[in-house]
């Protein structure tokens, strides 16, 4: 593709596709029942067509279509704000018990992840190194990590296309995380019969024929809206000066921190928050971040090495999914939450934490509220395991099998 022929879509274009791709994705899974019955997330369903559309647009036009997405980043930082400002003392010392058995068993995934991916590698009489890339690296690590990888790959072990191909199982994995966590869980929540323990967390409201009316009242959103804003400065100052000292954390992370604080402050003097506006504001953030993210896929990508993503893609999947029902879901209690940590799990671990995080969405939306599992994916997608992959892949480097890569 002529890369000088580049079409850039500017932000409020791109906000206004991503809602009319979520609001397809909610008309599809009204339409195609089996995906609202497990669980897929609108923005998958919707997001997918659309940016099926604009890759054949690119390929009938020529040119090459970019998305502006300064504003999803921005709403992904007031998502874990809203995260952080509902997050209670007493639920993050129970999430931290969850937080340190999923650490553990991701570490022990990971393995698994690079060993089915050097597998198929070598069984495609393809160089082992092609495996870590079609494992932890791109799965669990995303885009970003897949880059700097397949970079140092190309340049220290001569492995052609390998930031490309990367990017491409990157991409795969957003989408076959998004396509199997939530029946996962589903199907756990519907045979053990689980609900949540906690229901008071959900947003009073009121169901009529058009739809859910939430009730909130001016002043408690400018006060959420207040709250927000304070979460994204302070954790803007707090994120620069960790920075200077030479700390990188996502800035995600230190608003979400903020929030927090900031709550349980407001807890220990006895100040009333109201939670619906900020619970409304969250919502309405991940949904639009997840639109512009689905949207914006380059599924172009993918066209190249079809078969053999395919069937890396479907051993992940069965990997995680075997993984999750028969590890993650027992050993963090067989309830409710498990199963929501199982969904986010998947996500992230074949997708990002925002692909989690949206497996989660679609089924307390429709289960009920599962505060833990909101705190302990974000946490330990946001660097932990980063830091555990990083630890491994370096590990692996090391043996003679790669080594000899």
């Amino acid at each position: 593709m002529d890369h000088s022929h580049q079409l850039l879509i500017n932000t409020p274009t791109t906000l206004a596709l991503a809602i009319v791709a979520l609001w397809l994705g909610y008309r599809i899974n009204q339409w195609i029942p089996v995906l609202h019955r497990y669980n897929i997330p609108p923005a998958v369903s919707g997001g997918l067509p659309v940016s099926a559309l604009v890759a054949i647009t690119e390929v009938v036009s020529g040119w090459e279509i970019r998305f502006d997405l300064q504003l999803r980043d921005l709403l992904l930082i007031i998502f874990f704000s809203t995260i952080g400002l509902s997050a209670r003392l007493r639920q993050m010392l129970e999430g931290g018990r969850l937080l340190a058995i999923m650490l553990g068993l991701a570490v022990i995934f990971l393995m698994f992840q690079n060993l089915a991916g050097t597998l198929i590698a070598l069984l495609a009489g393809q160089s082992p190194l092609y495996g870590l890339i079609g494992g932890s690296i791109s799965l669990a690590g995303g885009h970003g990590t897949a880059i700097t990888w397949g970079q140092l790959f190309e340049e220290h072990f001569g492995l052609a296309n390998a930031s490309t191909l990367g990017m491409t199982f990157a991409t795969a994995g957003l989408i076959t995380g998004g396509l199997v966590g939530g029946p996962v869980a589903a199907f756990l929540i519907r045979r053990h019969k689980l609900s949540p323990a906690d229901q008071e967390s959900e947003m009073p409201h009121m169901e009529t024929s058009r739809g859910t009316t939430y009730l909130i009242d001016l002043n408690a959103l400018l006060t959420g809206v207040l709250l927000l804003a304070v979460c994204f400065a302070l954790g803007a100052t707090v994120y620069d000066w960790l920075a200077g000292g030479g700390v990188r954390l996502p800035a995600f992370l230190t608003a979400m921190f903020l929030g927090i604080v900031l709550t349980n402050l407001l807890e220990l003097c006895r100040a009333e928050v109201d939670q619906r506006p900020i619970q409304l504001m969250g919502d309405l953030s991940l949904q639009l971040f997840l639109g512009m993210s689905l949207i914006s896929l380059p599924l172009l990508s993918l066209q190249g090495a079809l078969g053999l993503i395919s069937l890396v893609m479907l051993a992940q999947a069965l990997i995680i999914a075997a993984f999750t029902l028969w590890l993650v879901f027992p050993l963090l209690g067989r309830n409710y939450d498990a199963a929501c940590i199982g969904a986010g799990f998947i996500g992230m671990g074949l997708g990002a934490t925002p692909v989690g995080i949206a497996n989660m969405n679609a089924l307390t939306s429709r289960f009920g509220p599962s505060p833990k599992a909101y705190l302990v994916i974000p946490l330990l997608g946001a660097f932990f395991i980063d830091i555990a992959n990083a630890a491994l892949v370096q590990l692996l480097l090391g043996l003679p099998l790669f080594g000899q890569g």
